[in-house]
């Protein structure tokens, strides 16, 4: 009896799944025939479907591959060389044409291009040269994937016959109808043309970097060979490695990232069995020296123009190509008669030390409008037009023309310290003995006024100031300024301009005409506007862009002490121009040649400024040994300073420096007097008295120089009108003289007279000489001191007095080859 409620169960549950019942109310057995009619109605959809498609994409390719075969016809013969871009000056002036195909390109046959050369671009740029269409579908999905990953389309997955063809289309967007366009000239050309012929048109019209287009002219001005046999290997690897990015990768422009792209190219030919691994490890090995063609006799403004290039990449994102070909209009800042007045001077050997080999004593300059930021004229080295070397973007160490914005600078913004502040230039050693520094005439003269310091150059009495003020707001001072320095930097030796990099003459121009402009940083630029072919804006300098890096009165002071460099007495006094305000600093590194000692320097600088504009001036060799040094001073520098801009500041209007409200007066403290000195056998001291001096918080400094010790001493301070030297040995002599302090003020006075106390064995007690009793006070001259009054004490034999203490250093050049103060590198 259950089997059959089983069974009907069953087949109800199964006619419900299938439809079967359902089937049979519409005539039984015939129910799958439907299903096999719309099996086929769909199978001939999809083959229609497919076959349109396959239709579209053959018409498609036949439209791109005769579109491209159009394309190519019109433009075979002239690939990119169309539309010249052009500079103009800030007035709309026509400067230059960045572009002159006869005077950028010599063509080559393929015929002449060794074969290791052929395969080193192809190992490079195109590796599946020989065995792609045009289109090389592999790579171009390695592209899509990374394009995926970034979001963006930044992978070219372009064949060597598509670099070709994109000679044609030098707009920047990596847009699917340029690419398609360029894949269609691509597959014309592979259809017109062998792939020898096809190399040969690429390595003829590929741009090198430096306006050199072409294989012969990149080997002409890069390594001066004429003769592509004659091509060394680490030669070949280095212009294979170019076209990736010319900018980047020249020789000239960035040496050290030239070089690791060589290793790059190499690396791929020896995987690719071109080279041995011996080839390959000698050639990477070999540093790069400049040996580029000379320019034309009348070529002018080149290092601006190149550095107008460079600065148009990154503002735009365009290639250096890209902005040379394309009918770009780029209005600049260029001041033409500065420029042309740097050139010349620039061109002058006089204005040079002459070497003692053919290697030249190198040097470079940029002058800008404090007011804007706008770069006015700039040289980036002697005979530029060989090598395209641009010195005015390249590190040096600055030596003591970093004092302003590591010490002085920094000092001031504090609030504490002003420009009759009292330092000292006492000889010592600060960091727990660490760091011992020393001026370079041997001289030191005690506590000094903040301006003589800086006006002479004391080197000890900058790292003193620093120490006192901290090394961090120094660095944050100098970070202000756009000088990034490292952390390795964090020490006394900044003080000095011992930088474990160095800087730019082109960040110390910025930085110092922050001091010329009330404590506003510009941002230096040489571009005001960027039109495309279409007369079209695509770039246009943002005005907004200064900030206020220090107090205006900050800037007023330190502008005070630096003019006083450049005044009588001062090592920048070669800097002065006629009719003209100039205020400014040097700077000399020495030598820094491990055991070798020399009174000679590896760097010379001079950065200043007139109300007007702000330079930077560098001197020195591009490679120093014990051969190539500078004997001169910094003078030189100086002088090209004002040779360069009397010129240029010809015609130019006069301004004044701007002077802020709320200025401190100078303040000064009377001087000691009424100073005695007198043995006292019951104490077996030295007693030291003066009168004392009106004021609040006054203590007194009291200084000491012990017989055979080269410099007095700060042996104490008190609050007290007198004090007792117990620290006295027998058979010896001391010289004392004591200054008033106010710690509130930073304030120093004048040091009192000079009084020697002679001591001996065996010495009976009485009065000193009336002559050492005296206070006669010392006149209030800005640091001049009167010679040691001598006290004998009686019972011993009269002493010669010493030789006084050294006054002030005389002006600029006083010792041979030097000016006083300037020798600035840091001990180890």
């Amino acid at each position: 009896m259950n089997q059959p409620e089983e069974r009907n169960q069953t087949g109800n549950a199964g006619r419900s799944r299938t439809g079967v019942g359902k089937g049979k109310r519409n005539g039984g057995g015939k129910s799958k025939g439907p299903r096999k009619g719309r099996g086929r109605r769909a199978l001939i959809w999809i083959f229609f479907v497919v076959l349109f498609a396959v239709v579209c994409a053959v018409v498609g390719y036949l439209l791109i591959i005769l579109n491209g075969q159009r394309i190519l016809s019109a433009n075979i013969n002239k690939l990119n060389l169309d539309e010249a871009s052009i500079i103009y000056d800030r007035d709309g002036k026509e400067v230059s044409k960045l572009y002159t195909p006869e005077g950028n390109r010599e063509f080559v046959s393929i015929t002449k291009i060794p074969k290791i050369v052929q395969n080193a671009f192809v190992a490079t740029e195109d590796k599946r040269f020989y065995e792609h269409s045009g289109i090389d579908l592999l790579g171009i999905g390695r592209a899509l994937v990374k394009d995926v990953i970034a979001r963006s389309a930044v992978e070219g997955a372009s064949t060597i016959t598509q670099q070709l063809a994109k000679n044609l289309f030098l707009n920047a967007d990596k847009t699917a109808f340029r690419k398609g366009t360029e894949a269609s000239i691509a597959l014309a050309l592979e259809q017109q043309k062998s792939k020898e012929e096809i190399l040969e048109l690429y390595l003829n019209r590929i741009y090198f970097g430096k306006g050199q287009y072409g294989l012969m002219t990149a080997a002409k001005f890069y390594f001066g060979v004429s003769d592509l046999d004659k091509l060394e290997l680490w030669q070949v690897a280095t212009l294979a490695g170019i076209p990736k990015a010319p900018g980047t990768y020249n020789p000239v422009s960035n040496p050290e990232k030239s070089k690791e792209r060589r290793g790059v190219v190499l690396k791929l030919m020896l995987d690719q069995g071109l080279i041995t691994e011996a080839e390959r490890a000698e050639a990477a090995d070999v540093d790069y020296e400049p040996k580029g063609t000379a320019a034309s006799k009348d070529a002018k403004y080149l290092t601006y123009l190149d550095f107008v290039l460079d600065e148009a990449q990154e503002r735009t994102g365009l290639s250096e190509e890209e902005l040379r070909s394309a009918g770009y209009k780029i209005t600049t800042t260029i001041n033409t008669k500065a420029q042309l007045a740097m050139e010349k001077e620039f061109a002058n050997a006089d204005r040079f030390e002459k070497g003692p080999d053919e290697r030249i004593v190198q040097g470079a300059m940029v002058i800008m409008d404090q007011h804007d930021g706008s770069l006015i004229a700039m040289v980036g080295g002697r005979n530029y037009e060989k090598t395209g070397t641009n010195r005015v973007v390249e590190k040096r160490q600055p030596g003591s023309s970093f004092k302003p914005i590591m010490d002085y600078g920094p000092a001031i913004e504090t609030g504490d310290f002003f420009p009759w502040s009292i330092v000292q230039d006492v000889k010592q050693c600060f960091g727990n003995g660490t760091y011992c520094p020393s001026n370079s005439n041997g001289n030191y003269l005690g506590a000094i006024p903040m301006r003589q310091a800086i006006k002479e150059s004391r080197n000890v009495s900058a790292v003193w100031l620093l120490n006192e003020i901290g090394i961090s707001k120094g660095l944050a001072f100098a970070n202000n300024l756009g000088i990034k320095l490292e952390k390795e930097d964090r020490n006394l030796a900044t003080a000095l301009g011992g930088l474990t990099k160095g800087v730019t003459p082109l960040e110390m121009v910025r930085a110092y005409g922050a001091f010329a402009n009330g404590g506003k940083l510009e941002d230096p630029h040489s571009i005001m506007m960027i039109k495309n072919s279409k007369d079209q804006v695509i770039y246009q300098y943002d005005e907004s862009s200064a900030k206020q890096v220090m107090d205006e009165k900050t800037a007023y002071y330190v502008r005070d002490l630096l003019q006083g460099v450049v005044q009588k007495g001062g090592t920048g006094v070669s800097a002065a121009i006629s009719g003209r305000t100039v205020a400014g600093k040097t700077g000399t590194t020495q030598a820094g040649i491990p055991n070798y000692r020399t009174s000679k320097n590896r760097d010379n600088w001079f950065v200043g400024f007139t109300p007007e504009w702000t330079a930077a001036v560098w001197m020195g060799y591009d490679k120093t040994d014990k051969e190539h040094l500078l004997s001169k001073s910094s003078s030189q520098a100086a002088k090209m300073f004002s040779a360069v801009m009397s010129k240029a500041l010809e015609g130019i209007k006069k301004q004044s420096f701007p002077i802020p409200s709320g200025l401190e007066e100078a303040q000064k403290l009377p001087g000691v007097s009424g100073f005695m000195a007198a043995y006292s056998p019951e104490s077996v001291s030295v007693e030291l008295t003066w009168s004392p001096v009106t004021g609040e918080g006054i203590t007194y400094k009291i200084y000491r120089k012990g017989d055979g010790e080269a410099e007095a001493r700060l042996m104490a301070e008190t609050a007290e009108p007198a004090y007792d030297d117990f620290a006295i040995l027998p058979d010896r002599k001391f010289t004392y003289y004591v200054t008033a302090y106010q710690a509130s003020k930073k304030l120093e006075s004048n040091p009192s007279e000079q009084l020697t106390v002679t001591i001996t064995t065996g010495m009976e007690s009485s009065p000193p000489p009336d002559e050492g009793n005296g206070g006669i006070t010392p006149p209030d001259d800005g640091g001049v001191e009167t010679p040691p009054i001598e006290i004998v004490v009686p019972g011993a034999s009269p002493t010669p007095s010493p030789t006084p203490t050294p006054t002030p250093t005389p002006p600029a050049g006083d010792l041979p080859g030097m000016a006083p103060g300037e020798s600035t590198s840091p001990s180890p």
